[in-house]
């Protein structure tokens, strides 16, 4: 392919060495960031046929202006400053956690004589110990209220003396220990909180002995009130230890369990954090710029990005699958766990496969509930709509978008599809197919062409009287939508608009084209293609439009293949019209049980007689 000199000359000069490469836009912008055990035979695959299969990679390649390398020393070198360089950069073909923002954590600041607890979102090495990540500084709160039932810790300023002659309110409702009163001593309080941590860690059968101790000597010391607060703060942790599933025994190594569930747009990885044989928490991230990345990458990439940030790495990672530079990735885990040996595991039976498989179900179940979301966030819709109104120039806001797909197998059984969204969400009643009738052979043209002459026409007809009374009209043809798209390019949107100027509807309806190859927005009497930006809602709502399209429309499209199939069977037996087609189906149910069936069992059924039942037994 054609590239600038200066893309030529860096190519030329690339060294054969391990090392990262940054390609830039010609503004100047980081736009993706890759590592290479040869950086020469790495780069320069980009620009050859072979290295472009994929329509992202095009994409990629066509907007590169300059490209910048970095030699270093070794394979995990190279892994390092690549997720350095990403977490920089942020490029926008890189596969990457979605929020660009620190997740929070949990801090026990150890360093202190009365260590208090507080949340925060950078992790460093300062004698603290750290929990988590969350997802959102509520779940860490939510968290925190609990705790602080169970272990009353600090949250004052004040300089623990043990001398103050009044504590704050917290002590008379039983949410402190007020050290500052002498109430409480500092081996106590420091033994309370590592209570705390231990608890954090799924660690709670220790918690439990030591608080049933201490309650009984509380009471047999008469101090009945301590008793009471140290059973209340025991019925506590029991009740929450009841909802933590044990999964494996006591001594199980600490695991992290992985897996994943993906859309068109983003992905769904699901962690479960097991300590002491007890699923003690589960997080969820998203990830994007997966695009056509197998999952394999993509789990690869989060596991880079995520053990970047987490404090400590667990000895057991488990994954439903393998991953690229599994060796390479594991030799970093191992660096990151101080020394430890962390193995990563994909289990193929048992419960450890079970556990991968729970994991899995879960990040689809909360994909499909974060798509719910969207379809019920109206703020996000109407985004969505005015960003399709702004970029694709229409008069308003399209409230009710039509889209047209066509599915067929070399010409036979081809159907097409029409989805209708209403203000951004799907409206699955006015959802219509068309088994299209007169094109012979594959040609998706001439089907776009019937398919919108079939539905104008249903549309012309529901603006006239209707011939026979109390017979209404289809209520979804009834309608004109605010916006067409057409599933194709220039040639698809071409014949659309030809149908529409047939039924006067030319300078009426908005009608574009949307290739799936770019995600390009084709839009009539436009030589140059509409790219919306590639995080925008307005692109993720065409992108949902144009999928349910093709889902409803390759639905229909395999439940006629097969019943294809099962008639040019039968329509090839002598004496076996239709009628007869039919009545066989209709009583045996399939073409399997026909073929079962004994040559006395076929002259039996309906409309049948021994000559056809012979025929049929000797034709299949």
């Amino acid at each position: 392919m054609d590239v600038s000199d200066l893309l030529q000359a860096i190519l030329d000069t690339l060294p054969a060495k391990t090392g990262c490469y940054l390609m830039k836009d010609e503004s100047g912008e980081v736009i993706y960031v890759g590592k290479a055990v040869n950086l020469r035979s790495r780069v320069r695959s980009y620009f050859q046929v072979g290295g472009q299969e994929h329509p992202r990679t095009r994409q990629l390649v066509k907007r590169i202006s300059d490209i910048e390398w970095i030699v270093v020393g070794s394979e995990l070198e190279a892994l390092i400053l690549e997720m350095n360089l990403i977490k920089k950069h942020r490029p926008q073909y890189n596969v990457r956690l979605k929020d660009d923002k620190r997740y929070p954590y949990i801090k026990i600041h150890w360093a202190e004589p009365y260590p208090k607890i507080t949340v925060t979102r950078r992790v460093v090495d300062d004698q603290a110990q750290y929990f988590g990540p969350y997802t959102g500084v509520w779940a860490v709160h939510q968290t925190l209220d609990v705790l602080r039932r169970i272990f009353p810790y600090l949250t004052c300023n004040r300089t623990i003396t043990g001398e103050d002659k009044r504590a704050c309110m917290y002590y008379d409702i039983k949410l402190c220990l007020a050290p500052c009163i002498g109430a409480s001593s500092q081996d106590e309080y420091r033994r309370m909180i590592r209570g705390l941590a231990d608890f954090l860690r799924g660690r709670t059968e220790g918690i439990l002995e030591r608080l049933q101790t201490d309650m009984q000597q509380a009471s047999q010391e008469l101090r009945f009130e301590q008793a009471a607060v140290l059973r209340d703060q025991l019925e506590a942790i029991q009740q929450i230890v009841a909802r933590q599933k044990i999964v494996l025994s006591s001594d199980y190594e600490d695991t992290d369990v992985i897996a994943m569930a993906r859309s068109e747009r983003e992905a769904c990885v699901q962690v479960f954090f097991i300590r002491g044989g007890k699923l003690i928490g589960r997080e969820y991230f998203l990830m994007e710029g997966i695009d056509e990345d197998p999952d394999a990458n993509v789990i690869a990439e989060f596991i880079k990005q995520f053990y970047d940030q987490t404090p400590t790495v667990p000895p057991q990672v488990l994954l439903p699958h393998e991953v690229e530079e599994a060796q390479i990735i594991r030799q970093w885990l191992n660096s990151r766990a101080r020394g430890s040996k962390v193995e990563i595991k994909i289990p193929r039976r048992g419960q450890k496969r079970e556990l991968v498989q729970m994991a899995a179900e879960n990040a689809a179940e909360t994909l499909t509930a974060l798509q719910a979301q969207w379809e019920a966030d109206e703020h996000r819709q109407t985004q969505a709509l005015s960003e399709l109104h702004e970029a694709l120039n229409l008069p308003k806001a399209p409230k009710r978008i039509e889209c047209y797909d066509i599915s067929t197998t070399q010409g036979t059984a081809t159907v097409g599809s029409m989805v209708v969204f209403d203000q951004g969400v799907p409206n699955k009643a006015d959802y219509r197919r068309f088994n299209i009738r007169s094109v012979i052979g594959p040609d998706d043209f001439a089907s776009i062409e019937e398919m919108l002459r079939r539905r104008f026409r249903r549309w012309q007809s529901a603006q006239e009287p209707a011939d026979t009374p109390g017979v209404k009209p289809d209520r979804s043809f009834a309608a004109l939508p605010d916006l067409i798209i057409i599933d194709g390019g220039k040639g698809q949107l071409g014949r659309a608009t030809q149908v529409l100027e047939e039924f006067g509807l030319g300078d009426v309806l908005p009608v574009v084209g949307l290739a799936k190859r770019e995600e390009e927005i084709f839009v009539p009497d436009q030589s140059q293609p509409i790219l919306l930006p590639r995080k925008s809602e307005g692109l993720y709502l065409v992108q949902r439009i144009r999928d349910e399209a093709h889902r409803f429309a390759i639905t229909a499209h395999r439940a006629q293949r097969s019943r294809l199939g099962i008639a040019s069977q039968l329509d090839a037996i002598p004496g076996i019209g239709p009628a007869r087609r039919k009545a066989l189906l209709s009583h045996f149910g399939s073409i399997e049980a026909i073929r079962q069936a004994s040559e006395e069992e076929l002259a039996a059924a309906p409309k049948m007689n021994a000559g056809a039942a012979a025929a049929v037994k000797t034709h299949l």
